[in-house]
């Protein structure tokens, strides 16, 4: 499977592009360029604040879940039932009851390696980004199925087999990508080389896991509380189910925070023409970071419950659709799932979050313009064909895994029946942790989308090669659309031709 990763060939002396090169000059001449075509940049007037009711629940959430995990952490701490919780949980009782102090130092231990694991990946971001993606994506399938064998090794069936599944799935899934991942190392090292010039980014990047960590030392209290408890296995599974949900909202919308300051970061940058650029506003990242935590905080906490999902259906689909080949009921299955989900993708995408950091509007209208922009340019195709997302979410996974394996093991040493419990919260953990370092490249790869298909001079200005690349790789595939349209009618042509002739 280790495959070299070569960029586009770039004939920049080809019809296509300078056809491409004349149309940006052409658009961009007749917009006029500068801050008048971006009103939400220029503007210093006061923004509006967007999804309140969205702002509202999940403050509520983070106080009422916060209440609940400190009450069960003291529960258990230094001494069993300290607040006689126990007496509203006895048909439950089925366990020998814990400690909190038990099992909080497995959590320190998780927390400090998706830590490390995190800033990791910040430091290598510049000089080995490269060797770290095929890292991603390679060696995620074989630690998936080195996993399930200790799983099954530990007579731990069920997780054995999901493990299992999941090698299956990511090996597929890899199978069927393989192809586009020329484009999107392409469009990953472009981002880790916008990234790497703001270095105020990175340091946004650690402050935000800080604050994660903060949050993460409460949310173990509890959790350790929970395993710790006399409850019977469902009863303990089941509010661990509860409170993960709760963490996995609160780590994307923190992630989608810095996803909104570093996107409205790159796109000053590639507005301006520059980090020093004259025009330049003064103070840009405190500018962005105030309407991220403010006026704009209500849609990335609405966005953020809805979006990861949706973007990860989406991938599996498109992977697995374009490997179906000639069997037309499952197509006809996988295409209606695939046209739903691109309903939902249509107000629910990533991209949205650019749109809150340039002109600060809702989550829904953000997408919906993000989408059009894309679809009304044919940028869209080049969204489709690259898989930057996939890969970066294949490295948050891995260090999730890796995290979760460390405290698994040591859980395993000294409470072995809490391996799975603990393991599995851990590996959560961790990968929020690591998913804030690598949120950054992502910002950075839906900005230059963003601007390529507003005004795609702003990245031939910025980087030329890179220009031509991306450029030829769009009239490649909206030559390969254009082609699979035709075949499509002349199929259809031949069907109504045929049942002319044979009347049913």
């Amino acid at each position: 499977m280790m495959t070299d990763f070569q960029s586009p060939s770039s004939s920049s002396g080809s019809d296509s592009l300078v056809d491409t090169q004349q149309n940006v000059a052409g658009i961009h001449s007749s917009a006029g360029g500068g801050d008048s075509l971006y009103p939400g940049l220029a503007s210093e007037g006061p923004r509006h604040w967007r999804d309140v009711f969205w702002l509202g629940v999940f403050l509520l959430h983070m106080i009422g879940v916060g209440l609940i995990l400190t009450v069960l952490g003291l529960n258990r701490l230094k001494e069993k039932d300290r607040l006689n919780i126990d007496r509203f949980t006895m048909k439950f009782l089925e366990n020998q009851a814990g400690l909190t102090e038990d099992y909080w130092p497995l959590y320190a231990v998780a927390g400090g390696i998706g830590t490390v694991l995190g800033w990791t990946w910040l430091l290598l971001l510049g000089s080995r980004a490269n060797q770290m993606m095929k890292i991603a994506v390679h060696i995620l399938t074989t630690y998936l199925a080195v996993i399930s064998v200790l799983c099954f090794w530990s007579e731990q069936f069920f997780w054995g087999v999901a493990f299992a599944i999941g090698a299956g799935l990511q090996f597929l899934y890899v199978i069927s990508i393989i192809d586009r991942l020329p484009f999107t190392m392409l469009v990953l090292r472009g981002a880790v080389k916008m990234v790497w010039s703001l270095p105020e980014v990175m340091r946004v990047a650690c402050a935000f896991m800080l604050v994660m960590l903060l949050w993460l030392a409460l949310w173990s209290f509890g959790v350790a509380g929970v395993v710790a408890s006399s409850m019977d296995d469902g009863g303990r599974w089941w509010l661990l189910v509860v409170f993960s949900v709760s963490l996995f909202w609160t780590g994307a919308v923190l992630c989608n925070t810095v996803h909104v300051i570093v996107s409205g970061m790159v796109f000053l940058v590639l507005i301006h023409g520059g980090r020093e650029s004259a025009s330049m506003p003064s103070k840009p990242l405190i500018k962005s970071l105030r309407y991220a935590v403010t006026t704009s905080f209500g849609s990335i906490c609405y966005g953020s419950l809805f979006t990861a999902a949706i973007r990860t259906l989406r991938w599996k689909i498109r992977g697995f659709r374009s490997k179906i080949g000639g069997n037309e009921c499952l197509l006809c299955c996988v295409d209606f799932l695939f046209h739903l989900v691109e309903t939902l993708v249509r107000f629910f995408n990533k991209y949205a979050y650019v749109q809150i950091a340039v002109y600060g509007k809702g989550f829904n209208h953000s997408a919906r313009d993000a989408w059009e922009l894309f679809q009304s340019t044919g940028v869209e195709a080049l969204v489709a064909y690259d898989c930057s997302g996939a890969v970066l979410l294949m490295g948050t996974l891995l260090g999730g895994l890796i995290t979760g394996t460390c405290a698994g093991v040591w859980t395993r040493i000294n409470y072995p029946d809490r391996v799975i419990m603990v393991g599995s919260t851990a590996m959560l953990m961790g990968m929020i942790l690591v998913g804030l370092a690598t949120v950054v490249v992502e910002s950075a790869v839906t900005s230059i989308y963003i601007c390529y298909a507003e005004d795609p001079l702003l990245i031939h200005r910025w980087d030329t090669e890179f220009f031509n690349q991306m450029s030829e790789t769009l009239h490649q595939r909206l030559q390969h659309r254009s082609a699979r349209a035709r075949e499509v009618l002349t199929h259809n042509r031949l069907d109504a031709h045929t049942e002319g002739i044979h009347p049913v």
